[in-house]
Parts: structure tokens; sequence; C-alpha cells
């Protein structure tokens, strides 16, 4: 078994994995990897299953110290980690020696990077995942929902020979805030005005800061909805829902289970997982899609692992 101490972390810094499923009917929400893409590239560059779980770490603020010669691979935001001083750039598995120290400062391109070991963190599985989810408490090293903090120690019990490999260049993605992102229009889209449909997919949207794991806000024009008072109902993974002040806020892994905003749609699977690497006063733009058109680029990209 291997160890990392951790020297330095904050409340932004958690154990992740592909989420937890198969349990919303009792109000649990998935949690998970926000930039599933990085966090699955990240494992794979040590050929793990792509849902092993995997630090995620959001600004930076985290460092770790090796205990024991170690393989480990980084994926997502260049958030200016170091190796005992020295840059260690993402989309790549590396060495860490008994002793060094790896560090993460600030973010210099893009908000989370995604931290792997071979065969995944050990951790206790609650509702089949170790994804932390704060708000229930569920997931983490010690099940309980706690962010990673000083003094606590990552293990990994697999071995694996100490091979260092990078990501093929045509397969890191693209931060890139120009191109739109991809909403499939949900059932309520015709009870918008006609004006706010056109400011909805017309308009540059400003990321708040009022942003978490649950949602990102987006200001721009106020979106007016016309339609009869709605029921709650379930909620999809990247929801665009419009509340009263008609400023959209885009639903993500920590979100409610149901709620009874209406929604402009939901963003796609690779939409999110680029809005994941957005940073607070960052500008977008949405498109709208058909399902069709989401679903085939979806099995398209998940083709490449």
């Amino acid at each position: 078994m291997s160890r990392l101490t951790i020297e330095a972390s904050t409340p932004l810094c958690l154990l992740q994995d592909a989420g937890r499923f198969g349990v919303r009917h009792l109000g649990v929400t998935q949690g998970g990897g926000l930039d599933w893409r990085s966090m699955s590239w990240a494992n794979w560059l040590l050929g793990n299953g792509l849902d092993a779980s995997v630090i995620e770490i959001t600004f930076g603020g985290f460092s770790v110290v090796a205990e024991d010669d170690c393989l480990l691979a980084l994926a997502g935001a260049d958030l200016g980690a170091q190796i005992d001083g020295q840059p260690l750039a993402p989309w790549r598995s590396f060495k860490l020696g008994k002793g060094q120290r790896l560090q993460f400062t600030q973010p210099l391109l893009g908000a989370r990077a995604y931290l792997a070991a071979p065969g995944g963190f050990d951790a206790p599985k609650v509702l089949g995942s170790t994804a932390t989810v704060v708000r229930e408490e569920l997931g983490g090293l010690d099940g309980m929902g706690r962010a990673l903090a000083k003094g606590s120690s990552l293990k990994y019990s697999t071995e694996a020979p100490l091979l260092v490999r990078e990501l093929p260049r045509e397969h890191v993605p693209d931060f890139n805030l120009d191109t739109p992102l991809d909403l499939v229009l949900g059932a309520q889209i015709g009870e918008f005005s006609g004006q706010s449909l056109f400011d909805a997919f017309n308009s540059v949207w400003t990321l708040d800061s009022r942003a978490d794991r649950m949602g990102i806000r987006l200001l721009g024009a106020a979106l007016q909805y016309q339609g009869k008072p709605m029921i709650s109902e379930g909620i999809p993974l990247g929801a665009v829902q419009v509340p009263p002040d008609g400023q959209p806020i885009v639903l993500l892994n920590d979100r409610q289970t149901i709620g009874g905003y209406p929604r402009l749609g939901a963003l796609t699977p690779l939409a999110l997982a680029r809005l994941a690497q957005c940073l607070p006063g960052a500008t977008v733009r949405l498109k709208p899609v058909v399902q069709d058109v989401a679903h085939r680029e979806q099995v398209e990209y998940l083709r490449r692992f």
C-alpha cells in the first residue's frame, strides 16, 4: 500500500468518482467529478477504470508529501502544480519519490485539476460511490462527506509499473470559452417570451461568483417565463432553470433532486465539462441542439477512451 500525506488543503478539494446513481428516488444526489472528461483522462493515464476515485482540486491550495515512491497522474486545469518547486504540466502520469512534495498553487488555465492513483484512492463506498457530497454528508475518505483536510492520508493499494506516459495532444480537451455551450431544449422552452428566447441564445452570459458544486448562476438579460406555475419535478444534470429574477442557474452534480422552476433545457455532458473549467467572471454563450445530436457527439467522444 502506498500513502500520501496531505500538507495543505481547502474546502474545495474533494475525493470524487463518477458519481452515485440509482438513489435519486431517495432524495440523494449524484455527486462526482464536475469535469468528467479530465477525471476520466487522469484515470486512463494509469490504466484505471474511468470511474476510479480521484482528487478534485479546485483553484489550488493543495499539497501532499509522498510517504513511498509512487506513480500518479494529473489531468484538467493547470493550477501551477510543482514537484519540489519544479513545474509539472497536466495531462501526464509522473513519478513522485518518497519525501517529495506535490503542490498546487493557483489557476493558470482552467479551474479544476484531477489527481489519480493506480487503482484509485482507497475509501469506503457509500451507496455505491466514494463521491464526496458535503451537504449530504456522504462519501470522502471516511464516508462522512468531509473535504480533504491537512494531516489526512491518501492511500492506494494497486501496484503499477513506474512508467510515465502523456496524453496525446489530439485528445487534450480544449478549454476555449469562445465555443458556445450546447443546450438540449427542454419541455418548458415554449413558455418563455420570444424576446427571452432570443436573448438566451444570442447574448453573452457572465458566470456569477455565487457558484458551487450545486449550480452556477448566469448573469445577463432577465428571462421571462409566461407559463403556468409548475409542480416540482425531477432535475437532470445540467438543467438550466430560470427562477423569478430571470437569471438562469445551471445545475451541477450536487444539485437538489427535484425543483419547480421552469427550464430552458439542459447542457450536454461535454458542455458541462467545459463549464466546470470556467472561472467566476468568465463569459459564455448558449447554443440550442436536439437530443439526437447531443447523444451522437457524446458517443463519439467516449470512443476515444
